[in-house]
């Protein structure tokens, strides 16, 4: 299939919306290898190729081990995660299908175990961002790896 919807032509100022947002987001106190987790985990439950492929370069390039990268579906169950990259991993899970289960007690009790009240907000924007620019690229059919030359994730080696 190719590309369908080409949003950058059709809304450019939402869209350059969307990528100071993402930009702003890198300025927070979200480390980057949990944000590269959100972005990873959530791309997967959405079954959005394309960004499950540019995620999994940017945070190889950042230096993120690949062994890690392939326990990203397996995270509860993986020795290879922290107790914080956990919970956050659950929010993400969790606020990515939130008609499935909301955000009871329990889980906002664990996720402030380990991030504060800022964080927790930081993340979940970083959470809803993902999940829209998944949503845009799953209508647009984009090919996974299609920016890598325009975004420099050639420099992953995992054409």
């Amino acid at each position: 299939m190719g590309t369908r919807a080409n949003h950058f032509e059709t809304v450019p100022d939402l869209i350059k919306s969307l990528q100071a947002a993402s930009l702003a987001l890198e300025k927070t106190s979200i480390d980057p290898q949990i944000k590269y987790l959100i972005d990873i985990r959530a791309s997967q439950l959405n079954k959005c190729t394309f960004c499950v492929d540019m995620h999994v370069k940017q945070a190889k390039i950042k230096g993120e081990e690949e062994i890690r990268l392939y326990h990203v579906p397996v995270w509860r169950e993986s020795p290879l995660f922290s107790a914080k990259e956990k919970a956050a991993l659950a929010l993400t899970e969790a606020l990515t299908d939130i008609a499935r289960d909301g955000i009871d007690d329990e889980l906002y009790g664990y996720v402030s175990e380990h991030f504060t009240e800022k964080e927790i907000s930081e993340i979940t924007v970083a959470i809803g961002l993902i999940n829209m620019w998944n949503r845009l690229q799953i209508l647009s059919g984009m090919e996974p790896g299609a920016l890598d030359e325009a975004y420099g994730l050639k420099k992953a080696g995992l054409s």
